[in-house]
C-alpha cells in the first residue's frame, strides 16, 4: 500500500524563466491594495479620493471655486470641476499623448517639480502621479471630458484600456462654453471586493475637504431609489476657524485662536529645501475634545509629523507654565499629553511643496522638518499666548491639572479594584464563607447565592458537593442602581460575589475599560442561582441582587446564566393508613390543587419556614436537585421596562415607589414566586 503524504506540491521548474513582470493595467488590477491600501471598500473609496484630489488642486490654485460629485445608483461616480481642464493633447517633450501619460502611465503628472517652481501647482494633494492612472486601471469604464473654454476633448477607457482609439474633439457652442474636467467612471467589481460607496462616506470626505479649503464649495448629489437626486453643499468661508467654532459651540472655555506659519527648510542637510505653511486653530472645552490633522488637504488619520509636534509642544509649554506658576503639588508627577487632549480642540491644516507620506493612502506624513518647524513654532507661540492671555492661561492650565488628577485617581482605583476582582480563590485569597464544589468544569458547576449563614448550612448539607457551590450574602446588598462605581466597589459583599463569579464587570461611561474587563470565557459557572426566602425580605434581597447583575453584568442575563430558585410557600403533610407524605405548594393555586387531589384524607398545612430552617433532604428535593427543582431564567425581554421598574423600586422617587407597591405589590410577588 502506498504511504499517505501531506507534503505540499512544489513547481516542477523554478528558473530564470519563472519570473514575470505585471504590465499595463494589471499592475493595479491584480494588486489594488498596493496603491489604494485595500482591495475592499476602503480601497474603492480611496480611488474616488484620488480623482477628487486633482480637482481640489486646481481649485486651490485659483481655478474654479466649486467641485461637484454625483453618486449614481449603479455605483458609478462623476466628478466635475471648473478648473483649467486636464491637458489631453500631444506632448512634444515626451513624444506621447497626455491622455496616455496621465491615465495609462503610473508616475506621470504635472506636480513633480513643484519645489523648484516649474510645476503647475505649488502645494498639491495629488503628488505622486499615481491616482488618475490607478483609478482608470481599476475601473470598469471611465469617460474623461476636458474643457478649455473653446473645445471639448474626450477620451474613453474600459477595464484599463482606451476604447475610443484616439482623442475626440469638438468645438463648444456659445451656450456650452466652460472650462474644467468631468470624469465619470465606475469602480470594477473584478478589482474591488465591494464598490458600494455610500452617500455617508462621500459626505464625510467632502465635509473634510470643505473644512481645509476655505471658500471652495463642494456640492454633492446622489441618486435616490425613485431616480430623483438629493443635493447637499459643504462650504466653510473661513476654513478651520469656522469649523472649530461649529464643533465647540457654547462649550468653549477659551476663545478659539488661529495661528499661521510660513517657513522653509529641509529634512536632511543633503536634501532639497522646501516650503511649508500651516494654520493651527485651537481652544479649550469641557465638553468636546478633538484633534484633527490635514496636510495638502488630505486628512491624516494617523497624524505623523504634525501630531508629534502638537503633542510635544503643548505638553512642554503647559508643563513649563505649571512649574513656573507653582501649580504642581510637592513631588507631583508632570502632566502628559493625555491630560492636555482631554479638553483640547485643535485642527492643524498644513501644506508643503515636498511631502513624505507613509504610503499612497496619505494617512500620515513623516517629514522631519515639518515636525521640527511646527514644534518650535507652537512652543514659541504658546509661551507668548500664556503671557498675553493670563486668564485663558489659567483656565487651560487648571483644566489640564484637573484632567491629570482625575486620571491618576481613576488609575489608582482601577488598580485597586482589579486586585479585588481578579484574585484567584485559594487559601491565600479566600472569600469569607464561600463553599466551593469539587468539579473544575465551568460547564457543570453551579453557584447558589443564598440568604445568610443559616441558609448556607441547609444548602451545604442538601447540595451536590460535586457540582454545586454556595456563597451567602450577609445582610442587604448595596443598591447598585443608585450608587456610583466608587461606592459599589467598596462593598465587600459585591466584590466577593464578583470575585467568585470570575468574569470581570461591564462598566458604562468614561471608566469603561479601566476596570477588569468583562470576559465571558472566564465565567466559572454554568448557572448562577439566586436562592432567597419567599417573603418580603427575601424578595428585596433578590431584587437588589438582580439589580447588581443588571448594572454590572448584563451579558450574563442576556446569555441566560442567571436564575431564581423557586422555594415552596406551603408544606402539606398527609397521613393515610399510618403513612405520612409531604407535598410542597409553590403558590396558593398549587395549594388548592393539592388539597383537591388528596380529597378527604387527613392533612396538616403550614407556611414553609425560612431556608435556614429546612431539612437538608427538603432543600435537595425542592431547591437543588436538577430533576425536581424549579428555576426561573432571568431574561432581558424588555430591558427598558426592567430599568424603569428598577428605578421605581430602587431610585429616589419615594412617592412613585409607594404608589407602585400599593398598586402592584401582590401581583409581582405572585409572578416572582409562582
Amino acid at each position: 500500500m502506498a504511504e499517505a503524504t501531506n507534503k505540499k506540491a512544489t513547481p516542477q521548474h523554478y528558473n530564470d524563466q519563472s519570473i514575470r513582470a505585471l504590465k499595463g493595467a494589471d499592475r493595479v488590477r491584480k494588486r489594488p491594495a498596493v496603491i489604494f491600501g485595500s482591495d475592499g471598500l476602503e480601497g474603492c473609496e480611496h480611488s474616488y479620493f484620488e480623482i477628487l484630489s486633482n480637482s481640489v488642486d486646481e481649485a486651490r490654485e485659483g481655478h474654479g471655486n466649486e467641485i461637484l460629485t454625483i453618486l449614481y445608483r449603479d455605483h458609478s461616480i462623476k466628478v466635475d470641476d471648473r478648473g483649467r481642464g486636464v491637458p489631453l493633447g500631444y506632448n512634444e517633450k515626451e513624444q506621447r499623448w497626455n491622455w496616455d501619460l496621465i491615465y495609462c502611465e503610473l508616475y506621470a503628472g504635472g506636480k513633480y517639480d513643484n519645489n523648484n517652481g516649474s510645476s503647475a501647482y505649488e502645494f498639491s494633494l495629488g503628488l505622486n502621479g499615481l491616482g488618475a492612472c490607478a483609478t482608470q486601471y481599476s475601473s470598469e469604464f471611465m469617460d474623461v471630458y476636458s474643457y478649455d473654454g473653446k473645445f471639448e476633448r474626450h477620451i474613453a477607457f474600459k477595464k484599463g484600456e482606451p476604447v475610443t482609439g484616439e482623442l475626440e474633439e469638438r468645438e463648444l457652442e456659445k451656450k456650452e462654453k466652460r472650462t474644467g474636467t468631468v470624469i465619470h467612471w465606475r469602480p470594477d467589481r473584478e478589482v474591488f471586493t465591494d464598490i458600494n460607496i455610500t452617500p455617508e462616506r462621500i459626505r464625510e470626505i467632502l465635509h473634510r475637504q470643505a473644512v481645509v479649503n476655505a471658500g471652495i464649495s463642494f456640492v454633492f448629489k446622489y441618486e435616490n431609489e425613485d431616480r430623483s437626486f438629493t443635493e447637499e453643499k459643504f462650504l466653510y468661508e473661513n476654513g478651520i476657524s469656522d469649523y472649530i467654532k461649529e464643533k465647540v459651540g457654547d462649550s468653549a472655555r477659551t476663545e478659539p485662536v488661529i495661528w499661521h506659519l510660513e517657513t522653509q527648510g529641509r529634512d536632511r542637510d543633503d536634501k532639497d529645501e522646501y516650503k511649508l505653511k500651516a494654520d493651527i486653530s485651537f481652544c479649550t472645552s469641557n465638553n468636546v475634545s478633538m484633534l484633527e490633522y490635514y496636510h495638502n488637504s488630505s486628512f491624516l488619520e494617523y497624524g505623523g509629523s504634525p501630531d508629534r509636534a502638537v503633542k510635544s509642544a503643548f505638553t512642554f509649554a503647559i508643563d513649563k507654565y505649571l512649574r513656573s506658576s507653582g501649580k504642581y503639588n510637592k513631588n507631583e508627577a508632570k502632566i502628559t499629553f493625555a491630560d492636555v487632549s482631554d479638553s483640547l480642540v485643535l485642527v492643524s491644516n498644513s501644506f508643503s511643496t515636498m511631502t513624505s507620506y507613509e504610503n499612497q493612502t496619505k494617512k500620515a506624513i513623516t517629514n522631519t522638518f515639518i515636525y521640527e518647524a511646527m514644534n518650535e513654532f507652537l512652543r514659541y507661540n504658546l509661551d507668548i499666548y500664556f503671557i498675553e492671555h493670563p486668564v485663558e492661561a489659567e483656565i487651560m492650565a487648571n483644566q489640564v491639572l484637573v484632567n491629570k488628577r482625575s486620571r491618576e485617581t481613576a488609575e489608582n482605583a482601577r488598580i485597586s479594584i482589579k486586585k479585588k476582582l481578579t484574585g484567584t480563590i485559594d487559601i491565600a485569597n479566600r472569600v469569607e464563607k464561600f463553599v466551593n464544589c469539587r468539579s473544575k468544569d465551568p460547564n457543570v458547576r453551579e453557584l447558589y447565592i443564598v440568604e445568610g449563614d443559616s441558609a448556607l448550612t441547609s444548602c451545604k448539607l442538601g447540595r451536590s458537593a460535586e457540582m454545586q457551590a454556595i456563597i451567602p450574602v450577609r445582610g442587604k446588598t448595596l443598591n447598585c442602581l443608585k450608587a456610583d462605581y466608587a461606592k459599589i466597589f467598596k462593598s465587600e459583599i459585591i466584590t466577593d460575589l464578583l470575585k467568585v463569579i470570575g468574569c470581570g464587570v461591564e462598566i458604562e461611561g468614561k471608566v469603561k475599560g479601566d476596570i477588569s474587563p468583562f470576559n465571558l470565557d472566564n465565567l466559572r459557572w454554568s448557572k448562577i442561582i439566586i436562592c432567597t426566602d419567599a417573603d418580603e425580605d427575601g424578595f428585596q434581597i433578590r431584587t437588589l441582587l438582580l439589580t447588581m447583575f443588571y448594572r454590572l453584568l448584563p451579558t450574563l442575563i442576556k446569555e441566560q446564566r442567571v436564575f431564581i430558585a423557586e422555594t415552596p410557600l406551603f408544606e402539606i403533610t398527609v397521613k393515610d393508613k399510618g403513612k405520612e407524605q409531604t407535598y410542597f405548594a409553590y403558590d396558593e393555586f398549587e395549594k388548592a390543587d393539592i388539597l383537591k387531589e388528596i380529597g378527604n384524607k387527613k392533612y396538616t398545612i403550614q407556611r414553609s419556614k425560612g431556608l435556614g430552617e429546612n431539612e437538608p433532604q427538603m432543600m435537595w428535593q425542592t431547591t437543588m436537585n436538577p430533576a425536581t427543582r424549579r428555576l426561573i431564567a432571568v431574561t432581558p425581554a424588555d430591558a427598558k421596562k426592567t430599568e424603569e421598574i428598577f428605578d421605581t423600586l430602587l431610585g429616589d422617587n419615594i412617592a412613585a415607589r409607594k404608589a407602585f407597591i400599593a398598586a402592584h405589590g401582590k401581583e409581582y410577588m405572585k409572578d416572582i414566586d409562582a
